[in-house]
């Protein structure tokens, strides 16, 4: 079999954890901050795991993660 190649956008985004799951960055926090609510600014501090259905997908651009 040869090696498959991993997608370099997703390599860039994202990190799969020792259980498994995948890691990202949070959601909606570029620009436009002004209209975002302080509530919103705050719950998307740090980073977050994404659903199980994204995270199969982006497990297949990971393959060696």
């Amino acid at each position: 079999m040869p090696k498959l190649k991993t997608k370099s956008g997703a390599k860039k985004r994202f990190k799969v954890t020792a259980t498994g799951k995948v890691k990202t960055a949070q959601a909606g926090k570029r620009h436009g901050m002004i209209k975002r609510t302080n509530k919103f600014i705050r719950n998307a501090r740090g980073t977050t795991t994404l659903s199980d259905q994204d995270a199969k997908i982006v497990k297949q651009f990971l393959p060696y993660a």
